[in-house]
């Protein structure tokens, strides 16, 4: 089976994963693993690591990580990619809005709330009413998936390098995760769905912002 047709796969695999996974959330049958894995996380992680958390707040904000897409895309010169991410990303939120919309799931108490206030911005003072699926989560894993599969499909950049690259790209998406659920801004289910949900977009637009399309006209004439 070709690579891109396998990614291609995965993709909609991850997307229909996260229907399924929001049926369970909507019917509230992992209300309890949510609550144990937030006061499980609160036990375990000292209050001092509270700002660097919360730095993650920022960090993993819609226009942060759209200026980061941008800036990849430019520095890559990918111009259809650039058009093609733009798209895709604006479509994975229109998911995580009705995720929000219709998964009736709400945040976390504010007794479990631990963010602090780094800058003053308005996501730091309203909540949503629904926070499912968690979108910090979701933009983590849509950068996170693109970044990866381009770092492993060079062939410019050596193996050693690669391997440090994809470590840094793998604990960012650990402690972004696990920034969420810490700091009470959503249970452990809203992330698990964004993660997905992310995912899913983040391989789509990959193998979107590859597609050759000159290639596929080569290989219809040939065929033809």
């Amino acid at each position: 089976m070709p690579k891109r047709l396998t990614l291609v796969i995965t993709g909609v695999f991850l997307f229909f994963l996260f229907v399924f996974f929001s049926y369970l959330v909507h019917k509230d049958l992992l209300n309890q693993f949510d609550f144990n894995t937030t006061v499980r996380f609160q036990d375990k992680i000292p209050r001092r690591l509270d700002d660097i958390f919360s730095l993650f707040s920022v960090v993993g904000m819609f226009t942060m990580s759209l200026v980061i897409l941008v800036f990849f895309f430019l520095l890559m010169r990918k111009w259809v990619g650039l058009l093609v991410s733009f798209g895709l990303f604006g479509m994975f939120h229109v998911f995580e809005l009705y995720g929000k919309t219709f998964v009736e799931h709400r945040p976390p108490p504010e007794f479990l709330l631990r963010t602090k206030k780094l800058v003053d911005f308005e996501p730091f003072h309203v909540r949503a009413e629904h926070s499912y699926p968690s979108g910090h989560s979701g933009r983590a894993l849509f950068l996170s998936a693109i970044f990866m599969l381009f770092l492993l499909s060079s062939k410019r950049i050596p193996r050693g390098l690669k391997v440090v690259l994809a470590g840094a790209i793998i604990a960012y998406d650990i402690t972004m995760l696990v920034s969420r659920i810490y700091l009470g801004e959503h249970w452990a289910t809203d992330v698990i769905g964004g993660a997905i949900l992310g995912l899913s977009f983040g391989v789509i637009t990959y193998v979107a912002a590859t597609f050759n399309i000159k290639r596929l006209f080569s290989f219809l004439r040939h065929k033809s």
